[in-house]
């Protein structure tokens, strides 16, 4: 997980299994968020809920199935910010060991995502400048 900037752990439960012993796809989206809140609340102590701004994209590219219970490393980063909306990108690790076949890990799924900033009434806004800037600073954009 190299050139990520950001990285934390989301647990996979065993609800999140398929009958084939795998995380299920729509799952994937659901650790990309939880990735997501936790970027916003460790970097900009931010709360995802108080920030107004809304997914305007989401990419998932499934690389291994994750099939395991517990927790998967998530790495995030943010590229580069438009005017009204940031792109983030995301690399899900399985940890090593964790895997049923018992192999070593490895990257599960890549993927990114692009939010908009918002005002209250769902119109796209600029990104506010203390977003902008703690962000630029953490990436060293």
């Amino acid at each position: 997980m190299t050139d990520y900037s950001f990285t934390t752990e989301v647990d996979v439960r065993f609800q999140d299994l398929d009958a084939m012993g795998h995380v299920n796809n729509a799952v994937y989206a659901t650790i990309l968020e939880e990735a997501r809140v936790a970027y916003f609340r460790e970097v900009l102590d931010l709360q995802l809920n108080e920030i107004g701004s809304v997914l305007a994209s989401l990419e998932l590219d499934f690389r291994r199935p994750v099939s395991s219970t517990g927790p998967v490393t998530v790495a995030v980063r943010v590229p580069e910010l438009g005017t009204s909306s940031l792109r983030m990108d995301y690399e899900i690790r399985e940890n090593a060991g964790a895997a049923a076949d018992g192999d070593d890990g490895g990257v599960a799924a890549e993927g990114h995502t692009v939010q908009v900033a918002v005002n209250r009434d769902g119109d796209s806004r600029p990104i506010p400048d203390d977003w902008r800037e703690g962000i630029r600073e953490f990436e060293g954009l």
